[in-house]
């Protein structure tokens, strides 16, 4: 049986492994095997996480997004970490069944908070009940936490997502993020040698999506991400670990946002309640309302009457470049209680906003901030600093000195202008050089040209149970 790292670079395609900036990825896909993933639909982290994991489709693991409509609720999550809500078995469970003793570690991969994974890393900020929000990670077993942070330092949360992520701050270098979870992935390995190894390393996902795949901001990124993953390639061939390369999509560039809950809005038939002065969904009394992920959004429609006007709607909309109903929904892979009743899917150069509200001064105050669970829908736009702040450090600097001294604040620091995004993902790409990728040591037994992402776990069962050269 051999020992496996899975290094999964988010973002990496063939189109930017050409790009003459990633030499060691480049000289390491050259020694092994490549084939581009058929990605998943919709190509976002959670979905396409699950399905590598799994090798099934959302219909079976139930992961059909990064959050959607909890209908028994009747409220919107995204991001949540718990692995019961995946509901197929995973390609370690599989592997202990057959190997007695093989282990698992998993680090920054999602719905990793009591998985049967025998080591997690995880982001987790803790909630104290004064409303303060403190940066943290979750470990299993709890007693990791400590020992990691004596070795490596506080992770640098601010790194991983907001307006720090992917860029020179006060919180660190731009790859900072990735950094720590390498080292992280190396401590990990000396201390425990886990059969099988997932490792996250998200880099090119910030600057990507701030700027777009094109932006001449992007060979100092892949330049970043090559080194890092360079080093731990050597790390683990130095081991007699066998590292294999993926990732989970490719990035197009995007210049149109589409507000399809504003749309619903104009019909009447998406319901929002005042508190505060503030605008919210209210979504259990919404007739019809978009969850917007990416390039991809679940629609949900309370009274089947409604579903041909809405989308007919949907179907004219500009950006939107088809809408899938249940026979298509079932088609794709799905057909699950989660998903929308209807699927409405961006245009390559487009993607979809969760904005609601009509006028700027009525939006929620979560908008204006960093806040991945309040929000219902996904927002790439809080990558940003809103350039109308004359001096946004300063801004910074006060919001944190009235948290220290124990005031309540906002971080209130993050547009409302969604034209900013530059890059987007969710529905199938035109090109597969834009698709994700999978690089092994050497081929599979069959060499598909192309590898579907529900034959990822098999794949990496492959190379498990083999002994790779």
């Amino acid at each position: 049986m051999q020992r496996v790292a899975v290094i999964n670079v988010v973002g990496l395609t063939s189109r930017l492994l050409q790009s003459g900036h990633l030499p060691r990825l480049q000289r390491w896909r050259q020694r092994g095997w490549l084939a581009p993933i058929q990605p998943a639909f919709p190509a976002v982290t959670c979905t396409a996480q699950a399905n590598y994991l799994t090798g099934c489709l959302p219909a079976q693991h139930g992961i059909v997004g990064n959050g959607w409509y909890h209908r028994e609720l009747a409220e919107v999550h995204f991001w949540k970490q718990s692995n019961h809500l995946v509901t197929a078995p995973k390609i370690w469970e599989r592997l202990r069944q057959r190997h007695p003793g093989f282990t698992c570690a998993k680090l920054f991969w999602w719905f990793n908070m009591y998985s049967s994974a025998d080591w997690s890393i995880t982001p987790r900020p803790m909630y104290p009940a004064d409303g303060r929000k403190i940066f943290d990670i979750y470990t299993w077993p709890f007693e990791l936490k400590p020992d990691l942070k004596r070795e490596l330092g506080e992770f640098p949360f601010p790194t991983f997502w907001g307006p720090a992520a992917g860029v020179a701050s006060p919180q660190g270098p731009p790859e900072a993020a990735s950094r720590w979870i390498a080292a992280a992935a190396q401590w990990m390995e000396r201390k425990f040698q886990p059969h099988l190894h997932l490792i996250y390393l998200p880099h090119l996902d910030y600057n990507l999506q701030r700027h777009g795949p094109d932006a001449p901001t992007v060979p100092a990124d892949l330049q970043r991400v090559d080194e890092i993953t360079g080093e731990l390639l050597d790390f683990f061939t130095g081991r007699g670990v066998a590292p294999v390369v993926l990732s989970e999509y490719g990035l197009v560039p995007v210049h149109q946002p589409v507000h399809l809950n504003r749309l619903l809005r104009q019909e009447a038939w998406l319901v929002l309640k005042e508190e505060l002065g503030r605008e919210l969904l209210d979504a259990g009394a919404s007739r019809a309302f978009a969850v917007a992920d990416h390039q991809v959004a679940h629609v949900y429609v309370k009274n089947p009457a409604d579903l041909p006007a809405v989308r007919r709607l949907l179907e004219k909309t500009p950006g939107v470049a088809r809408v899938l109903g249940p026979e298509e929904i079932a088609a794709a892979g799905l057909r699950h209680p989660r998903a929308g009743d209807l699927i409405a899917v961006a245009a390559p150069n487009a993607w979809f906003t969760y904005y609601y509200w009509l006028d700027d001064t009525r939006a929620p105050d979560f908008a204006r901030t960093v806040d991945i669970h309040r929000k219902p829908g996904y927002d790439p736009v809080e990558l940003f600093l809103d350039p109308a702040l004359r001096f946004p450090r300063l801004k910074i600097g006060w919001r944190l000195l009235q948290k220290r001294l124990g005031f309540r604040m906002l971080m209130d620091v993050i547009p409302l202008e969604a034209s900013l995004v530059k890059g987007s993902h969710g529905a199938p790409p035109a090109e597969a050089a834009d698709y994700p990728v999978f690089i092994a040591p050497c081929p599979l037994p069959e060499s598909p040209p192309q590898l579907p992402s529900t034959a990822i776990a098999a794949a990496l069962e492959a190379v498990v149970e083999s002994r790779m050269p």
